[in-house]
C-alpha cells in the first residue's frame, strides 16, 4: 500500500471520530520527514522505512539556551570556549571548524625536538580561513613580525639571549604551500615533506631556539612555549549579494552575521549537515534574506553608537557532530528552525512579525494540555546569561543577570538558571537574549496542543494566533509562540509545545536594560603593564570628515598614556588589511571610571578595525586589546526623496528608455543610482540590475538613457497609414490604420522588402501589437531563402516582442497568417541589435538617491516601460 494511500485512510478514520475535524486534503509536498532525534526501530511504508524516531522528530525547533525543553537538555555541546587555548594531543585528532572570530589552538600534528630547536604543527581550522589576527604563547599574547616574536610586549620572554620563537601561518589553500622552514630541517629526515601541505588545511607552525642556560628560566618561565591564535574564521555564502556564488568559494566573504552562518553550516560546511542548498535554501531565500537584515540591524548602545542585532562567533569539533553547531548558532540570534517536508529550512530569528503568524481555530485541535502556573521544580526566579568574551582572552563570563525579588522571598531561597550563549562575543548582546528567556521564562500559560493535519502552517510558524471561543476560550485571541513541534500521527497529526507570547521582548531600552560591562580582572602581560578594556566604539562624522571615538575602562593608574590604533579591514578589496595607525592620547583625562579616547581624521566610509593599549613611562607597551570593528560613515543621514522620476520620449522604444529625474534642496544627496527589474516583480537593490550611476547636486535636473538610442525601424509604414509598402497574401487587407487578416483557403503572408538589407548572422529584433485575434495562429518570420521563424508568435491578442537571427537568402520581414487565423496586426518593428541596446522585455525602473556614504534614501518608482 503507498504511503499516500495509507495518509489518506487515517484521514478518512479522523473524519469519523466524534471530535472535530477539517476537511483537508493530504498534501505530500509539506508532508513533515525529519531527521531523527529519539529512539531505534521503525516500520516500512512501502519500499521507505520510516522510523519510530522520525514519528517524534522536531519539525520546528527553537535555540536551545536555558534548558527549558526538558527532552533536549542533553544535546551536544560546542568546546568551552576555555578549550582553546591549549592545542588537542590526540593520535587522531577530531576536525574543527570555526565562524566568526574565535580564539583557538587546534590540534597538534607534529611535535618534534630537533637539536636547540622545537618545532610544532596545528591544525587550526579543517576549511580555508580569513585571517590570523593575535597571537598567544602560553597565556601570554605576543606580537609577531615578519614571522618573529618580538619583545615588545613579552619583557624577555620568548626572546631572552639566544632565544626566540617565530611562528607561520597558512589560511588553509587548496593546494597549500608546505612551510619551508620545516622544511629545510627536517624534510631530509622525512618528518615533514613537501608532501605535508595541508590542502585546504588552515594551520600554525611554530619553531622556538632555545636560550644559554643562564637565561632558559627567562625566556621559557612555563616551559615549551604552546600556541594559540584568536583567528577569523570561515568564508560563508551572503545569499544578499549578487556577486556571490554558491557554487564558487572564492566569492564568499567572511561574516558574523548568525543567519548567513547557519545557512553556511546546514549547507556548506563540510562538518555541517551537508543539505542540499537547492532544495534548503533556494525555495525561502526571501525568507533568509529577511532575517539576515535583521541580524545586521544597529541596535543603540547608552554610550552612543551601535552594534548589530545578533552576531556569532565561535568553533567546534566533529566530535560533537552538526546539532551541537546549530544549537550554539540558534543560541545566538533566539532562532527557531523548521524543516519544512520538501527540504526547505525556514529560519526565524528573535524578533516578532506579523508575517511569521500563523491562526489556530477550533477546528485544527483535537487536544490540549495547559499549564495555568509553574511548578516549583521548574520556578527561576533569577536567569544569569552567559557568554565568550573576548576581553578576558575568550572565556566564559557572566553578564548582569535577571531576577524576580519578590518571588525569591515567597520561594525562600534563589533559584537560577543560566543562559548559555557560549558563541556570543558581545555582553549586551547576551543581555538582549537573556533577557528574551528571562520573560519566557516567567509566563505561567504553557503546554501543548494535538493539531490535526489542518493546522500544518501553525506547526511550520513561530508565532500562533489562537481563535479559540470553544475549546480554549482563556487562550482565545491570544498569541503564543512554538516552541517545538513533532510528529504524532496517533495524535491527530502533530503535537506542538508552546508558551504566551510575552508583551514587550523586543523593547530594548539600552539606557536602563543594558547593564554594566562584565568586570575585567587587571590582566598584565610581562611588563606588567594592564590591557585596555574598550566599553565603547564609535564613528562620528565632523565636517564630512570621521574620527574614532573610543572609551576605556579607566586603569587608575595615571603614568600610563593612552594609544589608540586602526587599520582598514580591507585595504585592497581582496580581504588584506592595511597597515596600522596609532593615536596617541596623552592628554586623555579618566571620568567616571572610564577614559574617552579619540583619533585623528580617518579614512572615509571604510570598515576599520580598531584597538587600544597602555605605554609605560620606559616605552614598554600593554598587550594590545580586543579588536573591535567599525564602520567609518561620513554622512549617516539618508537623502531626501526625489522630487521626480519620469520615463521620456515615446513608444515604441526601440532598444532603449530615457528617463529624467530632479534633486530636492537637501545637502546630503551625492548620487542617483536607477535599478530595473522585470514588470511586476519586487524591488530590492541588492538583486535588482543596476542600470545607472550619476553623480547630482541638490535642486538639480538630470536626464540618462538605458540602451542604444541610434536604432531606427527598418520597416516602411509601419502604422498601415496608407496601403502601400506592404505586399498581401490572400486574406490580408489594409485600412484603418491596421492590416487585418481573414480565415482564407490556405496560409498567406503579410511582408515587405527590407530597404537597409538585412545582414546574415545578425540578431533582429521585431514587435508589433495584435488585436481581434481570436483562432488560429500567425508569426513573424524573415524571408527569403531558408525562413526563420520567430519564437514569439503573433497569434494571441497584445504586444508582442521577440529576436531572430538572418540567415543566408533573407531579404523580407513578414507576419504569415494561418488559412484558420483572424486578426489585426499594427505598429511592427524591425530593427538590428546591438550590445549597447538595453534588454528586450517589459521592465519597470526604480530610482534611489544616495549620500557619499552609502546610504539610501527613499525610492521613486516604479516607471513601466517596454523596450523592443
Amino acid at each position: 500500500m503507498s504511503f499516500h494511500h495509507r495518509m489518506m485512510l487515517q484521514r478518512y478514520g479522523l473524519g469519523c471520530t466524534t471530535s472535530l475535524y477539517s476537511d483537508v486534503l493530504f498534501d505530500p509536498i509539506f508532508t513533515p520527514i525529519f531527521t531523527a532525534v529519539l529512539g531505534t526501530g521503525g516500520f516500512a511504508i512501502g519500499a521507505t522505512t520510516i522510523t519510530y524516531a522520525s514519528i517524534a522528530s522536531a519539525i520546528a525547533t527553537t535555540a536551545i539556551s536555558i534548558g527549558l525543553q526538558a527532552l533536549l537538555a542533553q544535546a551536544p555541546k560546542p568546546p568551552k570556549p576555555e578549550d582553546g587555548r591549549a592545542p588537542l594531543n590526540q593520535a587522531i585528532p577530531f576536525r574543527i571548524y570555526a565562524v566568526g572570530r574565535t580564539r583557538v589552538a587546534g590540534a597538534r600534528m607534529m611535535w618534534e625536538a630537533k637539536g636547540s630547536n622545537l618545532y610544532s604543527v596545528q591544525a587550526i581550522a579543517g576549511h580555508r580561513i580569513k585571517s590570523f589576527n593575535r597571537f598567544y604563547l602560553n597565556d601570554d599574547e605576543v606580537t609577531v613580525v615578519d614571522n618573529v616574536v618580538t619583545p615588545l610586549t613579552t619583557g624577555g620572554r620568548y626572546g631572552a639571549g639566544s632565544a626566540n620563537v617565530r611562528l607561520y601561518t597558512r589560511l588553509g589553500a587548496n593546494p597549500e604551500t608546505p612551510y619551508a622552514e620545516l622544511l629545510s630541517a627536517l624534510g631530509a629526515d622525512g618528518i615533514w615533506t613537501n608532501n605535508h601541505r595541508g590542502d585546504g588545511q588552515a594551520s600554525l607552525a611554530m619553531r622556538a631556539h632555545n636560550a644559554d642556560a643562564q637565561d632558559q628560566q627567562t625566556a621559557f618561565p612555563y616551559g615549551a612555549p604552546s600556541p594559540s591564535v584568536e583567528i577569523d574564521g570561515a568564508y560563508c555564502w551572503d545569499f544578499r549579494d549578487p556577486a556571490q556564488s554558491p557554487t564558487d568559494p572564492s566569492t564568499w566573504t567572511w561574516t558574523r552575521n548568525s543567519a548567513v552562518i547557519l545557512a553556511w553550516h546546514l549547507c556548506f560546511n563540510e562538518f555541517g549537515f551537508g543539505l542540499d542548498y537547492q532544495k534548503a535554501l533556494l525555495p525561502v531565500i526571501d525568507l533568509w534574506k529577511e532575517e539576515a537584515d535583521i541580524c545586521d540591524e544597529d541596535v543603540p548602545l547608552a554610550g552612543g553608537g551601535t552594534e548589530k542585532r545578533y552576531q556569532c562567533n565561535g568553533w567546534d569539533t566533529t566530535e560533537n557532530g552538526p546539532k551541537s553547531g546549530l544549537n550554539a548558532i540558534l543560541a545566538t540570534c533566539d532562532g527557531h528552525l523548521v524543516a519544512r517536508g520538501d527540504g526547505a529550512r525556514i529560519l526565524t530569528v528573535g524578533k516578532f512579525r506579523e508575517s511569521r503568524t500563523a491562526t489556530l481555530t477550533d477546528a485544527d485541535i483535537v487536544g490540549h494540555n495547559i499549564q495555568y502556573g509553574v511548578l516549583f521544580e521548574d520556578e527561576c526566579n533569577r536567569l544569569v546569561p552567559k557568554f565568550t568574551y573576548p576581553a578576558t582572552n575568550y572565556t566564559s563570563c557572566d553578564t548582569d543577570f535577571f531576577e524576580d525579588t519578590d518571588a525569591q522571598i515567597a520561594a525562600g531561597r534563589v533559584l537560577t538558571m543560566e543562559g548559555s550563549y557560549e558563541w556570543c562575543h558581545q555582553w549586551r548582546q547576551a543581555r538582549r537574549l537573556g533577557k528574551r528567556d528571562w520573560l519566557r521564562q516567567r509566563q505561567e500559560v504553557k503546554g501543548s496542543l494535538d493539531v490535526r493535519l489542518s493546522g500544518i502552517n501553525a506547526v511550520y510558524a513561530r508565532w500562533v494566533r489562537l481563535e479559540t471561543p470553544k475549546r480554549l476560550p482563556k487562550l482565545h485571541g491570544k498569541l503564543v509562540e512554538n516552541r517545538r513541534s513533532i510528529v504524532a500521527i496517533t495524535k491527530g497529526g502533530f503535537t506542538m509545545d508552546f508558551i504566551e507570547h510575552p508583551e514587550g521582548i523586543d523593547d530594548w531600552n539600552p539606557a536602563t536594560e543594558e547593564g554594566q560591562q562584565p568586570p575585567v580582572p587587571p590582566a598584565v602581560n610581562a611588563s606588567d603593564i594592564p590591557t585596555p578594556v574598550i566599553n565603547l566604539i564609535q564613528a562620528k562624522a565632523n565636517g564630512g570628515s570621521v574620527y574614532i571615538r573610543v572609551v576605556i575602562i579607566d586603569p587608575e593608574d595615571g603614568s600610563l598614556t593612552p594609544v589608540v590604533r586602526y587599520r582598514v579591514a580591507d585595504a585592497d578589496g581582496l580581504g588584506t588589511p592595511g597597515a596600522w595607525v596609532e593615536q596617541p592620547n596623552p592628554s586623555a583625562e579618566p571620568s567616571g571610571g572610564y577614559i574617552d579616547l579619540s583619533t585623528g581624521n580617518v579614512p572615509t566610509d571604510k570598515v576599520l578595525d580598531v584597538q587600544a593599549a597602555f605605554i609605560a613611562s620606559n616605552r614598554r607597551y600593554s598587550n594590545w586589546s580586543v579588536t573591535e570593528t567599525v564602520t567609518s560613515t561620513s554622512d549617516p543621514i539618508a537623502p531626501a526623496a526625489l522630487t521626480s522620476f519620469t520615463l521620456t520620449g515615446s513608444a515604441p522604444r526601440l532598444g532603449n528608455a530615457s528617463f529624467s529625474f530632479s534633486t530636492g534642496n537637501d545637502a546630503h544627496v551625492r548620487t542617483v543610482v536607477i535599478y530595473r527589474v522585470a514588470a511586476g516583480s519586487a524591488f530590492d537593490p541588492d538583486t535588482a540590475t543596476l542600470m545607472a550611476t550619476r553623480a547630482v547636486a541638490p535642486s538639480a535636473s538630470y536626464s540618462l538613457t538605458d540602451g542604444d538610442t541610434t536604432r531606427t525601424n527598418l520597416l516602411t509604414n509601419p502604422t498601415f497609414d496608407t496601403d502601400t509598402a506592404w505586399t498581401k497574401g490572400s486574406g490580408w487587407t489594409i485600412s484603418g490604420g491596421k492590416a487585418t487578416h481573414a480565415p482564407s483557403a490556405s496560409s498567406a503572408a503579410l511582408q515587405q522588402a527590407v530597404a537597409a538589407g538585412l545582414s546574415v548572422g545578425s540578431v533582429y529584433r521585431y514587435g508589433g501589437v495584435v488585436s481581434g485575434a481570436t483562432v488560429g495562429a500567425a508569426t513573424a518570420r524573415l524571408r527569403g531563402g531558408t525562413d526563420v521563424i520567430g519564437p514569439v508568435n503573433f497569434s494571441s491578442n497584445g504586444t508582442k516582442a521577440g529576436k531572430m537571427t538572418a540567415v543566408a537568402g533573407n531579404t523580407d520581414f513578414g507576419i504569415i497568417a494561418g488559412n484558420t487565423w483572424d486578426g489585426s496586426v499594427d505598429d511592427l518593428i524591425l530593427f538590428a541589435e546591438t550590445v549597447s541596446c538595453a534588454p528586450q522585455g517589459f521592465w519597470d525602473y526604480y530610482a534611489v538617491p544616495y549620500n557619499q556614504s552609502g546610504v539610501a534614501g527613499p525610492q521613486s518608482g516604479p516607471q513601466t516601460a517596454t523596450i523592443f
